[in-house]
Order: structure tokens, then sequence, then C-alpha cells
């Protein structure tokens, strides 16, 4: 799947989109916290949801394009990437449904601001719930419940940090494997495939 990259300026330093076109909606995801838009779960929603008709923005933010590993403050996270969420909808965005996701750390930004972005879904991929061996450390489910919008979570059915749990607008879809969701490509987008086919009304 061909596309373009795009530097766009935030208030943290540069960031890099990897933009595929599509004309049913766009799809922004951003990477975990110490890894690239090139997980294969990122790649494998990329290329289901760009055979749906959707486009997709793969978002590196500002410290992994700096060459950092360790990732930014949350408030930083969300800050950069509602401004590049921003520069998408006055331009390859405008007019389409949005749809925020991202794997581990990204899913937790794309929770964070969906509502504020006006968002008509959240893909979570790998949801960090609990940080392993941290039962100390408070859960991440109210970002997941604060979403506000029909939500995914495709999680690992051996993930150290935990089983998400369904709830209202929210679908968890179990599949074989661990945090890193490498193991079956397959299931993750099937089910990336079932939902994003019935957020928005066939044209």
């Amino acid at each position: 799947m061909s596309g373009e990259t795009l530097e766009i300026d935030t208030a943290h330093g540069p960031a890099r989109v990897h933009l595929h076109p599509g004309t049913r909606g766009l799809l922004v995801l951003g990477h975990g916290a110490g890894g690239g838009v090139q997980a294969p779960d990122l790649r494998t929603a990329t290329a289901v949801a760009g055979e749906l008709g959707w486009g997709v923005a793969l978002v590196e933010q500002p410290y992994r394009v700096a060459g950092r590993r360790a990732p930014a403050p949350a408030t930083q996270l969300d800050a950069a990437w509602t401004a590049v969420v921003h520069r998408l909808r006055a331009g390859p965005g405008a007019g389409l449904p949005l749809v925020l996701g991202g794997r581990s750390s990204g899913a937790r930004v794309a929770c964070r601001t969906a509502r504020s972005l006006g968002a008509v879904g959240v893909l979570c991929l790998a949801f960090p719930l609990q940080p392993p061996g941290k039962a100390e450390r408070p859960s991440r489910l109210p970002e997941l419940e604060g979403a506000g919008v029909p939500t995914l979570v495709v999680q690992g059915e051996w993930d150290a940090f935990g089983m998400p749990p369904e709830g209202p607008g929210r679908s968890v879809v179990v599949v074989a494997g661990d945090h890193s969701l490498k193991k079956d490509q397959p299931a993750i987008g099937a089910a990336v495939r079932a939902w994003l086919a019935g957020l928005t009304p066939s044209s």
C-alpha cells in the first residue's frame, strides 16, 4: 500500500506521519512506548483498513523522531497527538469519520483524547491494563472507560499486562499471543475488519 510521509510540527518537536489515502474514513494509529509504527499489529490494522477504503495515518511521536526510546510524559504525548490529528483533520482527513487507535501506550493516548478530538471509535491493540508485577500501581481501566466512544480492544491471551473487561460500547477480542501481538495476524485482521466495517454505513 503506497503512501506519503509528512512531518508535522508540535509544541514538543516534529512528529512524523506515514499517510495512506482513503475516502471512507481516517484511522490514526500510534505506536507503543518503546516501539515504532512497523509493529506487526499496526501493519495488519493498516492493511485491513485500507482494504475497506479507510485512510490510515501512522504517527511517530516527537520523542521517537528525535531518536529517543524512553517515552515522553503522558501530557506531552497527548498534546503532540492532538496537534497531529488537528492538522490531519484540516487536510487529508477533512470531513471524514475519525477513528483513533494504537498499540499499548498509543492506545492509551487514543483513549484519553478520543472525545475531545471528535472520534467515532477507538481501536486498542494490546491495551496495557496493569504494569506487570506492579500491583500497587493504579489500573489504566479508567482511561479505557473514559474513551466515551465505541471501542475495540484486541488483546493477547497471555498478555502480561492483563485482560481488560468488556463494558458498555467496548468489545474485547482475545487472540493467541502475548503483549507483542505477533502470533496471530489473521485473527487480529479479522477482528479489526469486522469492527471497522460496522462503524460507518457502507457507501
